[in-house]
């Protein structure tokens, strides 16, 4: 077996003599080591790594922070103009976006325009009784009411401002001439009759030598409608009636 060249062995000498000679003990072989220094903390590279993690962790919480403290600086701002918009109502007694907004008006005012009722007719040429009405030409509409042969549909029941103007005319007048009649009646299905709502009566409404004459009559007044009344215009003289949209007219509207 062939030794280590790098380990040094004393000599060794046998000396004759007496067995009882003292002979040293063999010395160990010195093993030449090289000291190596043991690792110090964490090397270098994965210093650098944790650092880098650690530098952006600090970002991005500096950057919520940031985002946090402009959306608390929107906010206030906001409040401020909705308290700025407060003190504009208290000054100057009107109503504002804001405040309709804190106490729901904005809500009533939508719900007021949904459940709107109203209806304005104007005179039609023809003939008839009850008058028939124009619900679409002209300054003639009809908003949450139903136009059915000259009667107004009445949907939901609820109070009711209803008006009629009639304007009468004729070439001729005699003391015998019938009196002039306007009427505004309702029917419903709870009654086997109409109801008159509205009447004027006219006995001497022309003079015999006056040619020709006028004479206007007007109705107009607040009633409980319930649902599915229909209401209409009745005058006594169709023949006498000028059917103009500005001197002829009927309507009505929710309260």
């Amino acid at each position: 077996m062939q030794s280590n060249l790098n380990y040094f062995y004393p000599p060794v000498f046998w000396v004759e003599g007496s067995h009882n000679s003292t002979v040293p003990p063999p010395v160990p072989p010195r093993v030449c080591t090289t000291a190596w220094p043991a690792p110090a903390g964490v090397p270098k590279k994965k210093r650098k790594v944790c650092s880098s993690w650690l530098a952006t962790l600090i970002f991005f919480l500096l950057l919520l922070a940031l985002v946090g403290v402009a959306l608390g600086c929107y906010y206030i701002l906001e409040i401020q103009k909705e308290l700025n918009q407060l003190k504009e109502f208290t000054s100057m007694g009107k109503s504002s976006p804001a405040f309709e907004k804190l106490i729901g008006l904005r809500n009533i005012t939508v719900e007021k325009k949904e459940t709107q009722r109203i209806a304005h007719l104007t005179g039609k040429i023809c003939p008839s009784n009850p008058l028939l009405w124009e619900h679409f030409y002209g300054d003639a509409f009809t908003f949450g009411i139903e136009y059915r042969n000259g009667g107004l549909l009445i949907n939901e029941t609820a109070y009711y401002f209803v008006y009629s103007k009639v304007f009468f005319r004729a070439q001729s007048c005699s003391d015998t001439s019938p009196p002039l009649v306007h009427t505004v009646f309702r029917r419903t299905p709870r009654y086997p009759k109409d109801l008159s709502m509205m009447e004027s009566s006219y006995l001497r409404y022309c003079i015999p030598s006056q040619r020709p004459w006028y004479r206007n009559s007007y109705l107009g007044a607040v009633f409980r409608l319930t649902a599915l009344d229909m209401i209409y215009v009745n005058v006594s003289n169709v023949q006498m009636v000028n059917f103009d949209e500005k001197n002829t007219f009927f309507g009505l509207y929710k309260l």
